[in-house]
């Protein structure tokens, strides 16, 4: 059974932190957070990083109380009054119109400033005074009397003022999806923000617009990111969920204080300093071990009894073996203390080792005049054999509609789209599991089972071994976009077609396919935003303008 909820508000000022304590979190078979602390103070902004599958989501979702209620829990977790999560769906209906969206984000500070005006009338008695200093206060602590300011500030800034107030959610793309919630945050400004992937489809314009509100936010944040530019823009402090034995600091500690790019060397002098200290240690248990089985002949080395001396042989002959016994004693109990106290074994890190394309000879791709009303229009785009280009552009230029007609999955309105390389593969921004109870192994297996030389998918080091026999289903984000780019790949496509494919997936592998983006030998058209991996381009590319 679920453990009870630790799940608990604080209450006093307006400004609270965050304090989680030896929080667990498990579900039917598997554990995914073990005894997690996290001090989260106003005007720190922690960003928390680590493998895909280690409980980011997860911590975020435990901090918010919005576990599913087959998780099971123990630990303490204190939060403020004003918390809010974004997690990486933005939770609105589809069939919400924008409006709708904006006007219920409204309505309770426009009620909160309604409340301090009807209260007003009670002050000077006892319960009329109490009352009306709690909605004072909660009145000030969102600027209630500016919000209608700031939703039509924010939504100006994050481009939203051009979409049709009727427009439904379900119609907007997921940067706009994005930006729209965003736009909800910057109107209420709470004082606790959980972040999931926040950058994700963004374009430059509206992550900086979302930088700067977060550096200017007071109160609390806590942020899970890919977005390496982000992590070091915004970030005072990062926590490690997947920080290995010797942890950050040397000592098991977690957090680092600084950005990404500090941690970078950070982290891997860390696992320096620990593969030291478990090989120094493997070999000091070999040596104690060595000294449990020590025999006579190394206290009294090539020593044998003379004839004459046969009493007094027998005499340090008894000296020896007192010695022994005691070199052996303590021998046993210092290799017991060093095998209780060693560190663990550092696992091989999860380490892409796949090739994205095959080679491959020719035009790859002609497109002329290319038209899908409403989302699309690109002149002209050519791609050859061993040419990899970057679609750039912002939000709703057609980056994802294009990839998507390159791949014969939509039907242009007008003009030509002519892919001639043999096989085509897509990783698209979000794929849905068809069958989300199936294995990732079996899912895996049955993608590219028609597939000759497929590779296992062991062999990639996309997923690793302990995640192959659960459901893709219980698979985080990030892992099940490594699933996706693994059926991707081993097909051995000619053509690649990537749409975001840094988001969700670890820091770490976003710079493993970084790698491999610059030595793959076939043709690849790659979608993105990530601000870290355009800035280290140096092939072509192509920028869309929005419709």
């Amino acid at each position: 059974m679920p453990a009870p909820s630790p799940f608990s508000r604080s209450s006093g000022a307006a400004l609270a932190p965050v304090v989680v304590f030896g929080l667990s979190v498990g579900f039917p078979g598997r554990s995914v957070l073990t005894d997690v602390d996290l001090l989260a103070q106003p005007g720190r902004r922690i960003g928390l990083v680590g493998e895909n599958g280690t409980g980011k989501s997860t911590l975020l979702r435990a901090v918010a109380g919005r576990l599913p209620s087959r998780a099971q829990v123990s630990g303490s977790i204190t939060v403020p009054d004003d918390l809010v999560l974004l997690g990486q769906e933005p939770p609105f209906r589809d069939w919400a119109t924008v409006a709708d969206v904006l006007a219920m984000t409204l309505a309770p500070l426009r009620e909160a400033v309604a409340d301090v005006e009807r209260l007003a009338a009670a002050v000077g008695t006892p319960d009329g005074d109490a009352a009306y200093g709690r909605a004072l206060e909660l009145a000030l602590a969102h600027d209630a009397w500016d919000a209608d300011r700031r939703a039509a500030v924010a939504a100006a800034r994050l481009g939203l003022d051009d979409l049709d107030p009727d427009r439904a959610v379900g119609t907007l793309s997921g940067g706009q999806r994005t930006r729209l919630a965003l736009a909800t945050i910057m109107t209420t400004r709470p004082t606790c923000l959980l972040l999931d992937e926040p950058t994700n489809h963004l374009d430059d314009d509206a992550i900086e617009v979302l930088t700067g509100f977060l550096t200017d936010l007071p109160g609390v944040v806590v942020l899970a990111s890919h977005d390496r530019v982000l992590l070091d823009d915004v970030c005072t402090d990062l926590v490690d969920l997947d920080a290995g034995a010797l942890g950050t600091d040397g000592r098991g500690g977690r957090r680092f204080g600084g950005g990404w790019t500090a941690y970078e060397a950070a982290r891997a002098d860390a696992r320096r300093r620990w593969e030291q200290a478990y090989a120094e240690q493997q070999e000091e248990i070999a040596r104690l071990r060595d000294a449990t089985r020590i025999g006579t002949s190394a206290i009294a080395h090539n020593r044998g009894p003379t004839d004459g001396d046969k009493f007094i042989y027998s005499f340090k002959g008894g000296r020896v073996d007192q010695t022994l016994a005691r070199r052996k004693k303590d021998a046993q109990r210092r290799l017991e203390v060093a095998e209780r106290d060693q560190v663990g074994k550092p696992p091989a890190p999860l380490r892409f080792r796949g090739d994205l394309t095959a080679r491959a000879t020719g035009r790859l791709v002609q497109v002329r005049d290319l038209e899908v009303a409403g989302r699309l229009r690109a002149a002209r785009l050519d791609l050859a054999a061993g040419e990899h280009l970057l679609l750039t552009g912002p939000n709703g230029s057609g980056k994802s509609t294009l990839l998507g007609v390159l791949s014969g999955r939509l039907t242009p309105s007008s003009g030509t789209a002519l892919v001639t390389a043999r096989t085509v593969r897509e990783l698209t921004q979000d794929p849905q599991p068809s069958d989300p109870a199936r294995s990732a192994l079996a899912t895996y297996d049955a993608a590219v089972g028609a597939v000759a030389d497929a590779p296992a998918l062991r062999e990639l080091g996309l997923l690793h071994p302990r995640d192959h026999r659960t459901a893709v289903g219980n698979l985080s984000v990030g892992q099940r976009r490594r699933l996706g780019l693994a059926v991707a790949i081993a097909a051995a496509p000619d053509l690649l077609l990537l749409d975001e494919p840094t988001n969700h997936v670890s820091l770490a592998l976003a710079g493993e396919l970084e790698e491999a983006l610059s030595t793959s030998p076939g043709g690849i058209v790659l979608a993105s935003h990530d601000r870290w991996l355009r800035r280290r381009w140096d092939g072509p590319e192509v920028a869309l303008a929005s419709w």
